[in-house]
Parts: structure tokens; sequence; C-alpha cells
């Protein structure tokens, strides 16, 4: 079970969990051998909205770390998310083409998106950012978000 860092920022409330890895495009990434689970951060989920339908790409499907993954409808836009390792998908979340809104209601739990077969997780890791970083991120992106 994840712990979480958490924020309040007017009146929304934004959690991080601190066992995963992040992009600052807000797609988590949570190591679990030679796999990595991939997800969209609490952050991103509530800035984008609701979710109306989640688009992944096939399993088998190889990536390099920034190639499109997966392609995400919400009530406010269509949004591109983008492979935070190299490797190949390995497994897609199946209960997303009956339920996306479990992105919304458990984006570090079952609203997890792909598993990726990883090629360079040990050199790939060290791109990507730790919670703490990301809440910092995520704190000013926010903030800038209001003052809009």
């Amino acid at each position: 079970m994840s712990e979480y860092l958490e924020t309040t920022i007017d009146k929304f409330i934004f959690r991080v969990a601190t066992d995963r890895l992040y992009t600052p495009e807000g797609v988590w990434a949570l190591r679990e051998g030679n796999r990595v689970r991939v997800g969209l951060t609490d952050y991103q989920q509530q800035l984008n909205g609701d979710m109306a339908f989640v688009h992944l790409e096939p399993v088998g499907t190889k990536f390099a770390a920034g190639d499109e993954l997966a392609e995400l409808e919400t009530i406010k836009a269509t949004v591109s998310l983008f492979s935070p390792v190299s490797g190949t998908l390995a497994k897609i979340n199946p209960d997303l083409d009956f339920s996306p809104e479990f992105v919304n209601q458990d984006p570090y739990g079952k609203g997890w998106l792909v598993m990726i077969e990883s090629a360079q997780w040990e050199k790939e890791c060290a791109k990507l950012i730790d919670a703490k970083a990301y809440l910092e991120w995520m704190r000013s992106q926010a903030e800038q978000e209001l003052k809009k």
C-alpha cells in the first residue's frame, strides 16, 4: 500500500504516491521486477477532467522513452501520454475498457494504464523525478493555473 504526500491548493487536494517516479508531464512509473507499471498522476487526472475513453497501444508495441503510449479522452480535452521508459508493452489494464473512470477514482491503484517490459530502467529512471520533486513541480503548476 502506497504512502502519499499531499497538498491543498485552493479547494483541491492533490496526492503523490511516494513509492514511484514521475515525469513532469504527470505520468508515474513504478518498477515491479523487470516491468514498469505506468499511470496518470492525481494532479493530471483532476486537471484534465472525467475520463470518457482510454486508448492504449496494443500489447507487443515497442517504445522509446518519450513515445506516445496512450490517448485519453476526457470531458475537457484529448490528452496524449508519453512513455517514461523504453521497452515493450507487456500488459494493458483491461478494466479501463469498461471503466475508464478508474483513472479518476484511483489513479495510483485500479486506474493504472500499462505495464512495460523495461529495456533500460537503470539508465532511464535517472531522468525521472521523485515524489517530493514532483509535488513541488505540481504545486507550482497548480498555482499558475489558479492565476489564469
